[in-house]
């Protein structure tokens, strides 16, 4: 290299471009899959859960119910509480279910519902549906006027009483049970059995989709015979 060329490259700048420092530098958010793509957080945030009401109408086959908990099961669905009994159709009978899911394990629980052969028709419940709850206490008899004192304030009933136990019952929202349960630890409650909700839609309503009243002298059809 000639002299001039030395002189024309000492002339040069010494530093590149500059750029802000490493602190300086956007940082993104997230993390990464295992084929190394950057995962929103908001896109991965779980859905949010709530608590619904599903009710379905069945037909009185043997292992009903067995199949309802094998799905639920199978598709770890989250069940708070289930009730079963008679309809006004003879041979049908109607399952209330209170399950806590986001929006679209609800749906996928009414979807595989359905599917069941025994389901003839399920939906969910609206809010303002009629619900109660019915629960049985027992609870110990040293005190039996404040025991009968509790149960009026919850318009209770005694089932039972004797020298060493108390047995009531109460019906309600979940609101009130649970209110009423906490006014009776005082007492010490030695056994409990409470049957979570059952249900029916308000007004004329049908409480599941396609139901037929119980006036109409015609059993509902299957959602898919529909």
């Amino acid at each position: 290299m000639s002299s001039q060329e030395n002189d024309e490259t000492d002339d040069l700048p010494k530093h590149g471009l500059k750029g802000p420092s490493p602190d300086e530098r956007p940082h993104p958010e997230g993390r990464r899959n295992s084929q190394g793509i950057r995962i929103d957080p908001e896109a991965e945030a779980e859905p949010e859960q709530r608590r619904a009401v599903l009710s379905a109408l069945v037909e009185d086959d043997p292992g009903v119910l067995s199949r309802i908990a094998g799905l639920f099961s199978r598709r770890q669905f989250n069940i708070e509480s289930l009730t079963v009994g008679p309809t006004t159709v003879e041979n049908h009978s109607r399952i209330t279910m209170v399950i806590e899911e986001s929006d679209p394990g609800i749906d996928q629980a009414e979807k595989q519902l359905a599917k069941l052969k025994p389901v003839i028709a399920v939906g969910e419940l609206d809010d303002d549906a009629v619900r109660t709850e019915l629960v049985l206490l027992k609870v110990e008899g040293d005190e039996p006027d404040k025991v009968h004192a509790v149960t009026e304030m919850y318009d209770g009933q005694t089932l039972d009483a004797g020298p060493r136990t108390i047995t009531v019952q109460l019906t309600g929202d979940e609101q009130k049970i649970d209110d009423a349960i906490d006014a009776f630890r005082q007492f010490g409650i030695i056994e409990i059995a409470r049957t979570g909700y059952t249900a029916l839609a308000r007004g004329d309503q049908a409480t599941v989709p396609g139901e037929k009243p119980g006036t109409a002298d015609e059993p509902t059809q299957p959602t898919n015979a529909q």
